[in-house]
């Protein structure tokens, strides 16, 4: 059992917290039992799993599906805490080979667009409200790192069942790939969708977000916290919707704006008594 926090140990899973460590390592950290469990129930096996002695006695079932698969490494409580971004961790961490990430279908009909999202808590909840609705890809132009620890937590591992695409190399080059992604996608008959608030004066032709046929291929866009979608981005929709609200709040939180969009498809298919 490690008890020094000066094993390497500590170092690499410190490493593996930022993505330049992800990419030397070809590997992912997850903290803690719920994401663990979580990638496990996509068939994704852990290279290793670092856990205390009182973790270990009480999942004995976790360790079941693993133990003839995974190298099994046991540490003290304050080397754990020592390795981590978690506070206060509950036991366990995990590393994943990148290759097990979701990948992408090679047509799908939903996807969800986003324009240089900046906050690992909105990016998270984010994924987890687009594989509610069932999306099947989402594209990230520039913005927080999808494999960050916080966007893992507040996705709830989300990130792990849902495939992503990060487009360009900075923000003025991930601007320009989907500016390029997207008017392929209307090409091939996908409906762009842009968002607009009702307090916002515009000439464009907007309508409710229900009254939009969601069942047809889309792809939803959806722009930074603080700029909203950028205008060369905004130029490439096909479609805009709006989401009704109160005059007194200028503008809602970009995660919480995207619920009633991404899940408007699912409503209807309740209403018309389709599974």
């Amino acid at each position: 059992m490690i008890t020094s926090k000066r094993n390497p140990l500590v170092r690499k899973l410190r490493c593996l917290q930022k993505k330049s460590g992800r990419e030397e390592h070809s590997s992912l950290l997850l903290e803690g039992s719920h994401l663990l469990e979580e990638a496990l129930k996509t068939n994704f096996l852990p290279t290793e799993v670092i856990a205390t002695p009182e973790w270990c006695y009480e999942h004995e079932d976790v360790l079941r599906m693993i133990s003839s698969r995974s190298l099994l490494t046991l540490v003290t409580k304050n080397v754990l805490e020592a390795s981590l971004s978690t506070v206060t961790p509950d036991g366990v961490a995990s590393i994943f080979p990148m290759s097990g990430l979701p990948k992408p279908l090679k047509a799908p009909n939903h996807i969800l667009a986003l324009d240089r999202i900046q906050d690992p808590g909105n990016l998270g909840n984010l994924f987890r409200s687009a594989l509610a609705a069932e999306y099947e890809i989402i594209w990230l132009a520039s913005g927080a790192d999808p494999l960050n620890q916080k966007v893992l937590r507040s996705s709830a591992g989300s990130v792990l069942h849902l495939p992503f695409e990060r487009i360009g190399d900075s923000s003025t080059s991930s601007i320009e790939i989907l500016v390029s992604k997207l008017n392929i996608a209307i090409d091939n008959n996908y409906q762009v969708v842009g968002t607009i608030s009702p307090n916002k004066n515009t000439e464009k032709v907007v309508k409710p977000y229900w009254k939009l046929d969601w069942n047809l291929p889309t792809v939803l866009v959806l722009g930074n916290e603080g700029s909203g979608v950028h205008s060369l981005i905004e130029a490439c929709c096909s479609d805009f919707v709006t989401l009704p609200h109160s005059s007194l709040v200028e503008s809602l939180n970009v995660a919480s704006a995207a619920v009633p969009l991404l899940l408007e498809r699912q409503r209807v298919k309740i209403d018309k008594g389709i599974q």
